[in-house]
């Protein structure tokens, strides 16, 4: 089948832009969430809110093929749409991205959540709102946390930091410096320096 994967995955370029898929993603791995949250609500913004009934056999393929392509998509939905487009039957992918998408797509942003709870860059406030989701969190509010909660709870845990760095006894002018024009850029900015940008300073 990996000549039909091409072949898919050039058309689903060149499709309409009403089938793209898109949103920020951090997951991957195994864990699985809570099955009443996972089957509660459905991830927004991906697949599962495809008009599939109406759409032709052709674009249904389409719809799957771009999930390998959508950074949400982490190991069990990337592992689930190889094996639709082994089997290549229409019907199947129609039904897959209507009710087996929305629980692969909670099993992998469950792990998501594991795996930023674990990260040294994770400080008070995302370790709080993870916390919070992974205690009563809709796979809904779960998706849109990882699309747009993280990155504000992650900024406000990186300008913490920095603060923190402003207040040591021994920093350097070049450092103060350097923390300050961090702490007025962007949340992706912040997350830079913090990780490199530091490094690089008096260099």
């Amino acid at each position: 089948m990996r000549l039909t994967r091409v072949a898919l995955t050039a058309a689903a370029t060149a499709l309409a832009p009403a089938l793209l898929l898109s949103g920020p993603a951090f997951a991957a791995g195994t864990a699985s969430p809570p099955a009443a949250n996972a089957a509660a609500s459905t991830p927004a913004g991906h697949g599962s809110d495809l008009p599939v009934d109406d759409m032709s056999d052709d674009d249904v393929r389409v719809a799957v093929v771009r999930l390998l392509a959508d950074p949400a998509s982490g190991k069990r939905v990337v592992k689930e749409v190889n094996a639709l487009l082994d089997a290549n039957d229409p019907a199947q992918m129609r039904e897959w991205l209507k009710t087996g998408y929305p629980l692969a797509q909670a099993e992998d942003d469950s792990v998501a959540l594991f795996r930023i709870l674990g990260s040294p860059a994770s400080g008070k406030r995302v370790i709080k709102e993870i916390n919070a989701l992974l205690d009563n969190g809709t796979a809904q509010e779960i998706r849109e946390w990882l699309d747009n909660g993280y990155r504000l709870a992650q900024a406000e845990d990186d300008s913490v930091a920095l603060f923190r760095m402003l207040g040591e006894p021994d920093i350097s002018d070049a450092m103060r410096a350097a923390v300050i024009e961090a702490i007025q850029g962007t949340p992706e900015e912040m997350r830079y320096f913090l990780e490199h940008g530091q490094y690089e300073v008096d260099a």
